[in-house]
Order: structure tokens, then sequence, then C-alpha cells
């Protein structure tokens, strides 16, 4: 392979606008039966959360890695010892134009930018994805990807693995059984620190030997690159334009309870109370507001979910319902009409007070593979939980606590349907970016 070349943009193009006509034909065949009973798959990322993924997924007897996009050859090396005969490319968009008709599945393990764009391209090719989370970058990205997987009649999986977990799971049903009655409120919190309120440093430094610096840049505009981990393999989930901060991290993993199990829709309003970003990076310690519409799992007709990070921790009101239950660095409190119940993250729901459910019977619940079940779904047996009908949504309103934070305290009332503000116009241009000339991606731009 040469780690320069990039393919021609219009035979990639007309590769999709071909996959998109046959996409329902091919679809149906994927999903009854892929070839052999294999379930041919691609990794878009080969270390850190991708090698979690494709180490994963390779556990099943039926899943075949075949080929590897990795924008940093150096970082293939684990990939290639562990499955010498995969095929690693340096630009992701050649092996989708090379591969694609040899490929049932992928996964999408990047970083948050490019999150869509590679989804997107698989999806109108008719592979299902098994994407990362936040599923996107940005609002208008993952109502795309909903909509597209939905239309092609995909099968799709978000990276929200906790979201399988028998502790989760658990929790759902216990609230929409009743344990601790109709919920009153949430508050959610992470002690994680994806910020930085330095300038970005103004310098440009050697791009590694390994590295295609435009690849990783990708549809984000061009800037030079920057080393010591300023960027890459992570400080990337820092920066505005590369990452989601501590709540794009981990909001799609603590909040997915929540959404699950009071059913949650999208938000009325939003608001925040925390720091504003900088002009390239997240701010520190989050707190957002969210009101959304009620539903038979709440007290009323409307709800208050909150997210706290860093720093920030619910309220003495809140955390007093806790008793001698210790606050954990992460995790959740319902408060209901007859009880409270902490969820840390990741661990077993705790029923409060302790001496109102001494004799409670908690429900017992199988393990369930959250990646097998992808595998599966691909292979026609079951349906994936997880799938971007919901992860769509759950990643919108995540996301819109990113842009709350660009105007704090100010309440913006978010127009689902319209997918815009209706009260604050500047907001908007935080819904939808423009990829970088040459990176538009069909369904997308």
């Amino acid at each position: 392979m040469n780690p320069t070349f990039h393919p021609n943009r219009r035979s990639f193009l007309k590769q999709l606008g071909a996959a998109g006509i046959a996409a329902p034909f091919f679809t149906r065949h994927l999903i009854s039966a892929p070839p052999s009973g294999a379930v041919r798959h691609a990794s878009f990322g080969a270390l850190g959360m991708a090698r979690a993924d494709w180490s994963a997924l390779t556990t099943h007897a039926s899943l075949k890695l075949t080929c590897v996009a990795e924008v940093d050859l150096a970082r293939a090396e684990d990939v290639k010892k562990k499955f010498p005969e995969v095929k690693v490319y340096q630009d992701w968009r050649e092996m989708l134009d090379k591969e694609h008709k040899n490929l049932d599945s992928v996964n999408v393990s990047t970083p948050d930018h490019m999150h869509a764009a590679m989804g997107m391209s698989a999806l109108q090719l008719g592979l299902n994805v098994y994407g990362q989370k936040p599923l996107t970058h940005d609002i208008y990205e993952s109502r795309r990807l909903a909509e597209v997987a939905r239309e092609k009649n995909l099968v799709t999986q978000m990276g929200i693995q906790v979201h399988s977990s028998i502790e989760y799971r658990t929790a759902v049903q216990l609230v929409q059984t009743g344990a601790i009655g109709k919920v009153k409120e949430v508050h959610t919190w992470s002690n994680k620190k994806w910020s930085d309120a330095t300038p970005r440093p103004d310098k440009a430094d050697p791009v590694p030997a390994t590295m295609n610096w435009d690849a990783w840049l990708g549809t984000a505009a061009e800037r030079p690159f920057i080393g010591s981990g300023y960027y890459h393999p992570s400080n990337w989930r820092k920066r505005l334009d590369f990452g989601t901060g501590t709540f794009g991290d981990m909001g799609c993993h603590i909040y997915d309870p929540v959404f699950k199990a009071l059913a949650l829709t999208a938000p009325l309003t939003v608001r925040s109370e925390g720091p504003t970003p900088n002009a390239h990076n997240w701010g520190e310690n989050a707190v957002v507001h969210y009101m959304f519409p009620g539903t038979k799992f709440t007290a009323g007709k409307t709800v208050n979910v909150t997210w706290y990070d860093g720093d920030e921790r619910p309220p003495a009101e809140a955390q007093v319902l806790l008793g001698a239950a210790k606050l954990p660095a992460q995790g959740s409190i319902f408060i209901g009409a007859k009880g409270v119940m902490l969820l840390p993250h990741v661990g077993k729901p705790v029923l409060l007070p302790e001496e109102n459910f001494k004799d409670f019977a908690m429900p017992k619940l199988e393990p369930v593979n959250h990646w097998h079940s992808f595998v599966e779904g691909v292979r026609g047996n079951g349906k994936t939980s997880a799938n971007f009908s919901y992860a769509g949504p759950l990643t919108e309103t995540v996301l819109l606590g990113g842009i709350a934070s660009r105007f704090p305290k100010a309440t913006l009332e978010w127009d689902a349907a319209g997918l815009k503000f209706k009260n604050l116009k500047d907001a908007n241009q935080f819904v939808r970016r423009i990829y970088r000339k040459g990176w538009e991606v069909k369904g997308l731009s």
C-alpha cells in the first residue's frame, strides 16, 4: 500500500451513488444471510477504542476482520500482529472504494468529528454500522444517520456497551416497574475533565512520518499539526472542532439509562450554568439543565434532568437523600415519589432509603453481549437495542448541552422537528457544520 495514495473522489462518489440504487436488494441479502454465514467486517481505526471494538467483535465466531483504516500507521501494528492477513489502509475512502463489495459491516471508532462522514459513507454503500459514542459530532449528523439507517433497513448499534449491561438494564426495569414511584427529577454527573481553559499554542510541529494529517483532519478546517499529544491520539476530545467534551464523551453512557428508563423524547428547553468554551476548547465544570416532556414514568407534565461534570456535583438537597451511601465519581440519582435510586457508572442500582427496600427482590436478568448483539443482528438473528433510531435522539440530546454551554444562563427553546432553536437564532449555527472542501459526504453535505 502507498500511504500517500488518495482514491479518486469521483470514483468513490460513483460507488456511493451505485450503492444507493442497489441498497434495498443488497440490504435484504445481508440481513437474511451474510455470505457463507460469515460477517466480513472492517474497522475505522486500529488502536484505542477501535481496538476495544474490533477485539470484542472478533470474539464472535462468525465475524472476520478483513481490513482496517488507520491514519497513523504506527497505530496499526497491534492489529497486524493479531490478524496478519488484515489489509491496512491509511485513507478510509480508499478502503471503502476497494473493499465495500467484500464487506457486510463496519465499526466507526475514531475522533468524534469523523463519525458521521465514515458512518454515512458506509450506510450509503449498504453496510451495517457499529458506531462509537457520541454517534456524531453535530446534531444534524445524528438525525441524518438515524434516517438513512432506517430508510435502508440496515443493522446499527451505538457503542454504549453499558446499555446492555445487567446493571443498566436492571435500573431501567426498576424505574419502569415503579420501584421508586413516578420520577420527579434526575441528577447525573461525571468527574472527567475533557476541557482546556488555555489558548491553542501558536506553533506548527512536524507531522509524524507514519501519519496522514490531512486524513486525520478530514471534514475539519485545515490547521497546523501540534505535537505533544495536543490533538493526537486522545486530547482531541477537548477541542471544539474534533471532540464533544466531557458531556459528549460520557453523556451518551450516563444519560442512556435515564433516557431509556423514562422513555424520554427531545427536550423542550436546555440551559447551561457553567463556563463557556474558549475559541478552541471545551469549558470546564459544566452544569446543564434540561426540561423534557413528561412520560408515563414521570410525576408531572415535564421532568427536569441536570448534568454536572468536572468538579460539579448534584446539589446538597439531592445528595442528602442518599443517606449513608457515598456519591460515586460518575452516576445518576433518580428521585421518585416513593424512593430514590442511586445508579453508579458502572455499578448496581441502589434503592433508598435502605430500610424501605430491605426486603425488595431485585430483578434477575441474563447477560447480553453488546457487540455480539450487533453481529447477530447482521446475521439476521434478533435486533440491536441501541440502534441509531434510539442512539440518534439520545446523542442529539447530549449534543444540545454542548451548544447551550456557548450561551450561558440562556434558556434555549428547542424545536426538535425543525432542528432549530426557537428563541436564539445565533445558536442554530452549531446544529450543522460545513465540511471542508473535498471532504463532502453524500447524505450530509
